[in-house]
């Protein structure tokens, strides 16, 4: 009897426990998928994470549901990439009330300029992937002090994950002939992996995804590919591929397969994390390019 007085005892504690800690966890809403990922490795158990743009998701075109609004005011924390990729959120934060601090991920690093434009595709790099990473934990200890030194510790692991990460990344390219470091992408997503690994990438799209091809700049892009014997171009998993198909069919450049840019894909998919992703892409892009 007396075991058994125990071990309820036990159970009651844990359930009292159990939607404690649920409630203690911090709610932290990430703009899109790449972002999520990022806070559930430096978060772990002690945050509970929202993603507006889910898998295969188009960050630069999305429109915000009305049940966006609320999981925004619901939220303790509002993580976002900044650099101008998400211009819906203005609108959004009005809707929604919110008076969440807002991250933006991508401070302390260095932009770079696309034309005009600003290259919010800063994750790219996964050196600077390891830059959201810290400012995603200090941003969680200032709102959950006590497990500052958890969030820290997480963090350090998973930054240690993103230097071999970037060793790997390294090793491949350089099993690249430097005459064939060029592909074709829909969209210029890939500036910041370009510049750091020393891939050049050619799109007829703008860094948005909300620009469109025009003529000249399509004729331009298979000119420069007959010109300069480009090998491959490569379709992207959050946009149309009628216009690289229609590339690669004027030009006899090889169809490399998928690059995944802006999102994340479902769990099944080829890149349900960000490691993933950076591995899928790079294996995509020696498999086309090291023949």
């Amino acid at each position: 009897m007396r075991h058994f007085r125990l071990w309820l005892a036990c159970v009651t504690l844990a359930a009292a426990v159990a939607p404690l800690r649920a409630q203690e966890r911090v709610g932290v809403v990430a703009s899109f998928s790449i972002l999520g990922d990022f806070v559930v490795n430096v978060g772990g158990d002690r945050v509970s994470v929202t993603t507006l743009v889910g898998p295969d998701g188009d960050v630069h075109v999305y429109t915000p549901a009305p049940a966006d609004a609320r999981k925004v005011a619901d939220a303790k924390l509002l993580i976002v990439n900044g650099l101008g990729l998400e211009g819906w959120l203005p609108r959004l934060l009005q809707s929604s009330g919110s008076k969440a601090p807002i991250i933006i991920a991508t401070k302390g690093i260095a932009p770079l300029a696309a034309g005009s434009d600003t290259d919010p595709h800063a994750w790219q790099s996964v050196a600077d992937a390891k830059i959201y990473v810290a400012n995603i934990s200090d941003a969680l200890a200032a709102a959950d002090p006590a497990g500052a030194e958890v969030f820290r510790e997480n963090a350090k692991a998973y930054s240690a994950k993103l230097d071999g990460l970037d060793r790997e990344v390294r090793e491949a390219v350089a099993k690249i002939p430097p005459d064939r470091r060029k592909v074709i992408s829909t969209h210029g997503a890939f500036g910041y992996f370009a510049s750091a690994y020393g891939i050049q990438f050619i799109a007829p799209l703008g860094v948005s995804t909300e620009s469109e091809a025009s003529a000249r700049a399509i004729a331009g892009i298979i000119t420069q590919i007959r010109k300069e014997k480009i090998p491959a171009v490569f379709l992207e998993n959050i946009s149309d591929p009628r216009l690289i198909r229609r590339i690669a069919a004027e030009t006899g450049a090889r169809v490399g397969g998928t690059l995944y840019s802006d999102s994340l894909t479902g769990e099944k998919g080829d890149a349900p994390t960000y490691i993933e992703l950076v591995r899928h892409n790079i294996k995509a892009l020696t498999s086309a390019l090291a023949d």
